[in-house]
């Protein structure tokens, strides 16, 4: 309140002033003019000082996070067919010694097993190798990634 009443005597001490000096010249109008716009500016500058500081004030009063509620595992909703349908379960995702020490392959016979949609694999994805006695094969995971499948935990 002591603050309002501070900006009210020095608004109209300056007008006061600027009117006075302006008669003393014979009240030239620009000089008028230019008493108005610091009157204005100066209460523009009061008013927005004002605002932000009510704004701090009652941000600081009603700030309230968010927190959701724990989503149990019931509560979760699986995802449609159509996008289910192309997530690879990881579990399938190995090396194999015939192929490469460091880069892995998706298995078939584990892929049959978990994956419902195995026969619509892309067949270009398919990879075969040699692992010592026999031609095993496998899916390319950087291949079937192009294709639109991506390896999730499941």
């Amino acid at each position: 309140m002591h603050k309002k009443f501070i900006a009210l005597i020095v608004a109209s001490a300056i007008a006061v002033a600027g009117v006075s000096a302006s008669q003393a010249r014979a009240a030239d109008a620009h000089d008028i003019l230019g008493g108005l716009a610091a009157i204005a500016i100066i209460g523009a500058a009061v008013n927005h000082y004002h605002k932000d500081k009510n704004r701090d004030r009652v941000s600081r009063q009603q700030k309230q996070v968010y927190v959701p509620p724990k989503a149990k595992h019931r509560d979760l909703r699986p995802l449609p067919r159509k996008v289910a349908r192309y997530d690879l379960p990881q579990r399938c995702l190995r090396t194999y010694k015939g192929y490469s020490r460091t880069r892995p392959l998706l298995g078939t016979s584990c892929l049959n097993k978990h994956y419902k949609h195995s026969n619509s694999l892309p067949p270009q994805c398919k990879v075969g190798f040699w692992n010592g006695t026999k031609v095993s094969r496998a899916y390319e995971p950087a291949c079937l990634r192009q294709k639109g499948y991506r390896v999730v935990f499941k």
